[in-house]
């Protein structure tokens, strides 16, 4: 891939941030990602090797990661070997142009190449550390190595995933990296925000330890309450929930599924009126949160066999007559291909170098006084070297000896 000319354009409540994300694979990477989104300006870098597992994970086609492609957006890419010496040297020479820096090396990795916290902060005291790893900086489990699967079942959402009496399930998506990477983008904002507060002369760096698995424990609010007071393990339960009555998937006459909702007193009638079938709601049988869920089993049987009597387009006619908040199960082509999506431009088109163009989600959220700019797609390896070495006044014939020594 040829050498970019400009860095990435930047534009929202992030601009003139810089981060430089040193991270691999997805869970902290998508972090800065999301500031990038926002305005940031992120530099991503990489081993010379290019050995970032995301570059080879799937989806690939021929040599081109289409993973690394999305997931990176909107960076410059840079590589260089902080291992090496002259590397390091770089590295602490690059650190005060940046306000953030993204890591997720196993716990000690960064203090054993001579990077601790004191190190980093020696050369830029401003500088907002990320550290995203498994289990956190502390702890039993802090030098374990994570991934997205062992979050998921060590937090206890795969335990909710399944089909009752039957395996626990992970989706087929890296659901603990992005979540933790949702936690990640909002820790460096927190982090600017409260460095932007910080008295003249007081320390304005600070170090986010973030654990992956707390961050998954932090979605599932109420089960170590219920468990304390209750003595209750709450366990998988297909797509039923288990806390509202009703709501499930219910398959149709014509193959399709469609996710039926109605947790309030209002629309739990509606989804009878819609069926037909208010005889059910006569008496006090169904009267109560507590008694919906009670009869469950019932109520559902009756649903499921009224969606399966039909084609989805009747059910959701019917059930948007009726005001019943429900969907079809979507497919991708079903989200792409929806009118809502397309009117919204939730899918975009990131310009690319080797493709033209890739689709991938849009900006979240929008911005009233700001235009969301569409970002690039992820970086080449060492595309933008020249341009980010060069800022720091390093000349080319000394970046061809860096290069030559495996240092870039």
């Amino acid at each position: 891939m040829a050498q970019s000319e400009t860095p990435p354009a930047t534009t929202g409540p992030l601009q003139g941030i810089r981060i430089l994300d040193m991270a691999t694979v997805v869970a902290a990477p998508f972090a800065a990602t999301l500031c990038g989104d926002l305005g940031a300006e992120v530099t991503k870098l990489e081993l010379p090797d290019g050995s970032d597992t995301l570059r080879y994970m799937l989806p690939v086609m021929g040599e081109h990661p289409l993973f690394w492609k999305v997931t990176n957006r909107g960076k410059r890419g840079i590589t260089l070997d902080v291992r090496k010496l002259e590397g390091k040297a770089l590295f602490l020479k690059m650190l005060p142009h940046f306000d953030v820096l993204v890591e997720n090396f196993r716990t000690g990795t960064l203090d054993r190449w001579g990077l601790d916290l004191a190190t980093l902060h020696a050369h830029n005291p401003d500088l907002i550390v990320l550290r995203l790893t498994g289990f956190g900086q502390t702890g039993p489990n802090a030098r374990r190595p994570g991934f997205a699967r062992i979050f998921e079942a060590m937090s206890g959402l795969a335990h909710l995933t399944g089909e009752s009496g039957r395996s626990p399930q992970h989706m087929n998506y890296p659901l603990g990296d992005v979540v933790s990477g949702l936690f990640g983008a909002f820790s460096i904002t927190s982090a600017l925000a409260g460095r932007a507060r910080t008295e003249p002369g007081k320390p304005r760096g600070c170090e986010i330890d973030l654990s992956a698995t707390e961050a998954l424990m932090r979605m599932l609010d109420p089960l170590a309450v219920e468990y304390q007071h209750q003595g209750f393990v709450r366990e998988r339960t297909g797509a039923r929930a288990t806390y509202a009555a009703l709501s499930n998937i219910f398959a149709t006459q014509d193959g399709h599924w469609v996710t039926i909702v109605g947790t309030s007193g209002v629309t739990y009638r509606r989804i009878f009126e819609a069926m037909g079938r208010t005889d059910l709601l006569e008496g006090d049988r169904l009267a109560s949160p507590a008694a919906r869920m009670e009869h469950s089993d019932e109520v559902d049987a009756v649903v499921a066999d009224w969606c399966r009597s039909l084609p989805l387009a009747e059910i959701q006619a019917t059930l948007t007559h009726h005001d019943v908040p429900h969907s079809k199960v979507y497919t991708i082509e079903d989200v792409v291909d929806d009118p809502h999506v397309q009117a919204r431009q939730a899918i975009i088109e990131l310009p690319d170098p080797d493709l033209g163009h890739v689709a991938a989600p849009c900006v979240v959220p929008r911005f009233s006084n700001h235009k969301a700019v569409t970002p690039r797609s992820g970086p080449g390896l060492g595309e933008h070297n020249c341009q980010v070495y060069g800022e720091l006044g390093i000349s080319p014939e000394e970046l061809a000896r860096l290069k030559t020594l495996g240092v870039i």
